[in-house]
């Protein structure tokens, strides 16, 4: 590992998005962008409640960036801020960078934690291609959790395990719910799909929850209610379960801190 991250395995059971690729401070004016804001809300997130934090950055331009100097320098200010904090990285793709360009962040950085979507990983690579990565990671002891968003990427994911192109041992897996931007806001019901398509290995896989929109805690709730993780904050939503527009990421974890003391869920 490059020693800049935590060397902590598994996902916590909150973890905070507070940035995303997508969303500026047009959006929200408390949306974390430069390196010391995202420092910042990381601390508050974690007193709040979020034991990890999943984590994007910008380029001068305000634009995501798969920059591995960029990354660097968070994850060591996020080591020296919040060292009992688990760091996730983003290969997420929007458009701009390739599956080579993913792999490429993930072997230069070796992060502890790295999310990366099966349906942008997949796109014109051989299976050659995808088993070397994948099973390299493995070995080298990075924790990959695989974003899917749809149920049919759950059957998509169990082919590829099935075929051992992605190890079947430590899979950690995140179902997500409705759409960005508005197009489709989540429900808790969303979740039963995903749940009803896990077969053999990915049956028995760790999974977490992010859900686009205002209801935001009622699916992470249900996700919790069922053995899941969650994922929250402001790259998925900005509204708190009352419609009222969070003051920041850690408004939101509190929230889901304490509605689930609230509902007993442990």
């Amino acid at each position: 590992m490059t020693g800049e991250t935590q060397n902590m395995s598994g996902l916590p059971r909150i973890m905070v998005a507070p940035t995303g690729a997508r969303r500026g401070v047009a959006d929200h004016p408390a949306l974390p962008i430069t390196i010391p804001q995202i420092v910042a809300e990381a601390q508050a997130c974690f007193a709040a409640g979020a034991q990890g934090i999943h984590v994007h950055v910008r380029d001068r331009d305000g634009q995501h960036s798969l920059d591995v100097g960029l990354y660097k320098k968070l994850l060591a200010a996020l080591s020296v801020a919040v060292p009992d904090m688990i760091v996730q990285i983003t290969t997420e793709a929007v458009g701009r960078y390739t599956p080579e360009d993913q792999r490429a962040l993930v072997r230069d950085i070796c992060p502890d934690q790295v999310s990366i979507a099966l349906r942008e990983m997949i796109v014109d690579q051989s299976d050659e291609v995808l088993t070397a990565f994948y099973h390299w990671a493995a070995k080298t002891g990075i924790s990959v959790q695989h974003i899917l968003y749809t149920p049919q990427d759950v059957q998509m994911m169990e082919g590829y395990v099935a075929r051992g192109i992605i190890p079947s041992e430590g899979l950690e897996l995140m179902f997500v719910l409705g759409e960005y931007g508005g197009v489709r806001d989540s429900r808790p019901g969303d979740l039963a799909p995903y749940l009803d398509q896990r077969r053999g290995a990915i049956g028995q896989a760790g999974w977490s929850v992010c859900a686009f929109g205002r209801f935001e805690t009622d699916c992470l709730l249900q996700a919790m209610r069922t053995g899941g993780k969650a994922r929250i904050g402001f790259e998925n939503n900005l509204l708190n379960a009352d419609g009222s527009v969070a003051l920041s990421n850690a408004d939101r974890v509190a929230e889901l801190v304490q509605a689930l003391a609230a509902k007993e869920i442990a």
